[in-house]
């Protein structure tokens, strides 16, 4: 058996679940929109919320999340964008 044949059948790992709250959507969206890394703060600017330290740290944990899903990566500390397929 070659290496080939090993990777024909092995199942593709199902996508991610998806969270149900709106918020997430609206940052995918973002996401899909800008096509680079962002920090919470651009999300901010995006998503037309205020620059203060309650809305980026929601933000953030929001980020985190997604990152804890698969759904996200934080290429370095603060910085999140989707992963390349």
């Amino acid at each position: 058996m070659s290496l080939a044949d090993e990777l024909d059948t092995t199942a593709a790992a199902p996508p991610p679940e998806l969270p149900g709250h709106p918020a997430y959507q609206q940052i995918l969206a973002v996401f899909a929109v800008a096509g680079q890394p962002m920090r919470a703060r651009d999300l901010c600017l995006a998503l037309d919320l205020p620059i203060v330290a309650k809305n980026t740290e929601n933000i953030r944990s929001k980020l985190k999340r997604l990152v804890g899903k698969g759904i996200l990566i934080e290429t370095e500390p603060g910085l999140f964008a989707q992963p390349r397929a």
